[in-house]
């Protein structure tokens, strides 16, 4: 495909992206006002599905397609990342040395990696009912594996760190959200659709579908963001290419001709 047809492509694309853009924007409500119509039709929405966040409600009930889109965004980066940093033939992989840590660092990051763990564990589980959930809080357990590295080091890490692991969770969560849409087909409503009981408003066990989507979202992040660190970390702390291999000990030869060294005719000399 020439450079022309490319540009003359883009064009009309980019034409009618923006004709929808502008004709979305002015169908929008006017500013001001003490009442939204998008607003109040989601919260509406979500109490009525015993959801007692409606961020959650929205994410994972009212338009449930688009977060599997973000969720899937962050699963192909990591898929990127696995493929593009992966050990090649020419690299080799040394031994992590251990790292000195200062005592006050060592014993705060100690203590606070099971408080972190735990926070981010509460974040995922409460995401229906406060503000938070699996993005947020999958973020947070990821975290809090590596406070590990910043307390002991990376030796440390690695040992709670199976990565081959992490990699079947990451893409056992991202299965795990499309089987549950696929679920509802099978159910007799639409992919995605809140067909779970909703149960009692404001508990763990409320809104149905969306505990099960956002807890597949936590687990996806989590595991996710640990495959990502992981593989660049691997990059700046074992893996090491051929440019930065020490290479054999060269010592200078004798000068070109076969001339003796400085000095050689001199002990010549007087060893004759």
């Amino acid at each position: 495909m020439s450079r022309l047809v490319r540009i003359r492509l883009f064009l009309v694309a980019a034409s009618v992206v923006a004709a929808l853009f502008v004709a979305a924007c002015l169908d929008l409500p006017s500013f001001g006002g003490d009442e939204h119509p998008y607003g109040v039709r989601s919260v509406r929405a979500a109490v009525s599905r015993h959801t007692a966040n409606a961020v959650a409600s929205v994410n994972f009930d009212q338009r449930a397609l688009d977060t599997l889109g973000e969720q899937t965004i962050l699963f192909a980066a990591v898929l990127g990342t696995v493929v593009l940093l992966r050990q090649t033939a020419s690299e080799e992989r040394r031994a992590p040395q251990p790292a000195r840590v200062a005592a006050h660092v060592h014993r705060f990051g100690l203590v606070m990696l099971p408080v972190t763990f735990l926070v981010g564990l509460y974040v995922v589980a409460h995401g229906q009912l406060s503000p938070g959930g699996g993005f947020q809080g999958g973020v947070v357990v990821a975290t809090a594996l590596h406070l590990l590295y910043v307390a002991v080091d990376y030796r440390a890490l690695e040992r709670i760190r199976p990565v081959g692991l992490y990699e079947v969770g990451d893409a056992a969560a991202e299965a795990a959200y499309v089987i549950t849409g696929f679920a509802a087909i099978l159910a007799g409503s639409a992919f995605l659709a809140n067909v779970l009981p909703l149960g009692t408003f404001n508990t763990l066990a409320s809104g149905g579908t969306v505990v099960l989507l956002n807890a597949a979202v936590g687990m996806e992040v989590a595991c996710g963001v640990v495959v990502l660190l992981a593989r660049f970390l691997d990059q700046a702390v074992e893996i090491e290419g051929p440019e930065e291999r020490p290479g054999p000990e060269v010592r200078p030869g004798p000068p070109a001709g076969g001339a003796p060294e400085a000095g050689t005719a001199g002990r010549r000399e007087e060893s004759a």
